[in-house]
């Protein structure tokens, strides 16, 4: 899978070129699903927490109500394990969707509308969208640079001695183009 398209990051990059031939074939497959409104719920859900934690919340809101924006926005969402914070934010995103307050074509916006439109949601910033873009849409092109895994991973590849900056990550990146988001997933393999 994605072997033209590792090839053509390996010609652009001889240290990522090593990391490609060490690690193998990326699994891109398990990231697939177009429920978007879920999809986005889900990474409210699972900001800040452990995975197991974040897990665990996220089953319970399930089993509470289906997630759906008209259900959401009705839900009672006291006893979850939620924050206040993160039911606003559920909410919100919610109330977005019900009543077309965010555009939501998503596979007919660029990738830059599709972040300046959904950072109007709260509790939804440029990293949840630049995570949405890659797992959600699959959009080969997305590099999340102010992402600490990726900026240690960066560092790792370069032989930094200091963590580099989003700013340098980002002019670093470009390089991959027009498969960014499929290095990041090589960078973050590297650092398992």
């Amino acid at each position: 899978m994605f072997e033209n398209e590792s090839n053509e990051l390996k010609a652009k990059d001889e240290k990522l070129a090593r990391v490609i031939d060490e690690l193998g074939d990326i699994d891109f497959s398990w990231a697939a699903n177009d429920d978007y409104f879920q999809m986005l719920c889900r990474s409210i859900v699972f900001q800040q927490l452990s995975t197991k934690a974040a897990i665990t919340i996220w089953n319970r809101v399930k089993e509470r109500t289906p997630i759906a924006p008209k259900e959401v926005l009705t839900a009672d969402l006291d006893g979850v394990g939620l924050s206040n914070q993160k039911k606003t934010y559920l909410k919100d995103l919610a109330e977005k969707f019900a009543h077309n307050h965010v555009r939501t074509d998503f596979l007919n916006m660029t990738n830059q509308e599709i972040i300046d439109e959904l950072v109007k949601v709260k509790g939804i910033g440029q990293w949840s969208v630049e995570m949405f873009l890659m797992f959600s849409l699959k959009r080969l092109d997305v590099f999340s640079a102010g992402d600490l895994g990726l900026r240690k991973a960066v560092q790792t590849l370069y032989g930094f001695e200091e963590l580099p900056k989003p700013k340098r990550v980002e002019e670093l990146s470009r390089v991959w183009a027009p498969y960014r988001t499929l290095a990041a997933l090589y960078l973050w393999k590297m650092l398992d």
